[in-house]
């Protein structure tokens, strides 16, 4: 069973999401973030790249509505 969240009229169902986590290159940040935007993703949160890892370029954490 769904669950389910009231509202002022009833009760409505919660909205299901979908996430990715991208890497966003410093020398075209805008462009990626447009080309994802454009696809119906929500920027959540920027994080440094990991430690350790062999990129220095932060991830993005996106999030769209799952309508499947």
């Amino acid at each position: 069973m769904p669950l389910a969240a009231h509202t002022g009229g009833g009760i409505a169902e919660l909205t299901k999401w979908e996430y990715a986590t991208v890497p966003l290159p410093l020398q075209a940040t805008k462009a990626t973030l447009d080309t994802w935007g454009a696809d119906g993703w929500e920027l959540v949160q920027v994080v440094p790249a990991p430690p350790g890892s062999n990129d220095d370029n932060p991830v993005a954490y996106l999030k769209r509505p799952n309508f499947a």
